[in-house]
Parts: structure tokens; sequence; C-alpha cells
């Protein structure tokens, strides 16, 4: 145990400490719920995001397979390179519950025939729906990217809270009990060796007071 005072004032100081761990635990634990039930909010948005973006990748595959058998095999290639661009995003925060989490602001990546860069005479309808479910599929990336960041770091946030719950819970708390009972025993102990010896004392004072009636 933690070498302590066992003085009024740091019996006072103790309690003083406990109180305040347990409101801030308390604390701690509203917002651990608080984020845990963002957390499966966002969990159930992710794993819908999932399921529909490995549908929409099946499904841009397939027509891709179809795309390279049936249709011209550069009249692809080269509408593969001409839809080639840079992908701007913008990306800035916000905070849920105090934890920083990734906003992605951006356009929807599925563009017109019109465009996508290459000639509408030179490509069949296949090649203009392999772009658009590819299209589509990145949008789904890039939503889904910003959710599962999001879902990652209020699961960090919440094993951070956790274990700083436990910490007062299972250490800080009881460790400033222990000190508090000890300053308690030690004070009564003190208390009734003082009241021990005034008594001593009382009972020698009015022995004395006697013997001096006597003479």
């Amino acid at each position: 145990m933690e070498q302590v005072n066992p003085t009024r004032m740091e019996l006072l100081k103790k309690k003083t400490q406990i109180r305040l761990a347990e409101q801030g635990k308390d604390l701690l634990r509203q917002k651990m719920d608080a984020l845990i039930n963002e957390f499966f909010r966002i969990m159930g948005t992710v794993s819908r995001s999932r399921d529909e973006l490995e549908a929409i990748a099946e499904n841009a595959q397939r027509s891709l397979v179809i795309a390279q058998a049936v249709d011209d095999s550069i009249a692809l290639r080269s509408a593969s390179f001409a839809t080639k661009r840079h992908i701007a995003l913008d990306i800035h925060g916000r905070n849920i519950m105090g934890v920083p989490v990734p906003v992605i602001e951006k356009k929807s990546l599925v563009l017109s025939v019109l465009d996508r860069g290459y000639s509408i005479t030179g490509v069949s309808g296949r090649i203009d729906e392999v772009a658009e479910k590819y299209e589509h599929e990145l949008d789904l990336i890039t939503g889904l990217a910003e959710t599962e960041t999001a879902l990652r770091r209020l699961g960090e946030e919440i094993q951070m809270n956790r274990r700083r719950v436990n910490a007062l819970e299972q250490v800080l708390i009881p460790e400033l009990q222990r000190q508090a009972k000890y300053i308690r025993i030690t004070i009564d102990e003190r208390e009734r060796e003082d009241l021990f010896r005034l008594k001593k004392v009382k009972k020698i004072l009015e022995r004395k007071k006697k013997s001096r009636k006597k003479m």
C-alpha cells in the first residue's frame, strides 16, 4: 500500500478522490454505451454495403467477361484507356462522441455515356454496361471506406474506454478505498489510545486530589 498520512485531512482527501473516481467511471461507462450503440448502428450500414458491393462486383465481373467474349478486344481496351481519370475526393472530419471520423465528399462516379471519354459509336452497349457497373462499384467502395474507418476508430475508442473503466474499477478505486480504510482504522485506534490515556490521567489526578484532602 502506498504510504499515506493517517490524518482526518488525508481521509477527507481520499473520500473526495473516491467520489471523483466513481463519477469519472460512471461518465466513461455512459460514453462507452453511447459509442457501442453508434458502433452497432454503423456496423449494420457496413454489413449491408459489403453485401451490396459483393453483388455489384460479381455482376460487373460477369458483364466484363461477356464483353470480352463478344466485343472487339481493341474497342474494349480503347474504351478502358479513355475512361482513366483522377477521382477527386474532399475529405474532412466530424466528431462522434469526441471521436474524429472522416467524411468523404464526392460526386457520383457513375457517368453518362457522353462523359466517359470514349466515342459512343465505337463501342457496344455491353461496354457501356461494364463501365456503369464498375463506376457503381467505385461509388460503393468510396462510401464503404468512410464507414469502415469510422467503425474502426469507434472500436478503438470503445476499447480504450473499457481499459480506463477497468483501471478505475479494479485498480484505482479499490486502492483509494483501502487507503481510506487504513486511515480510518489508524485514527480510531489513535482516538481509543488517547481516550485510554485520558482516563488513566484522570484517575491519577483523582487519587492525588483525594490524598491532598486526607492531609
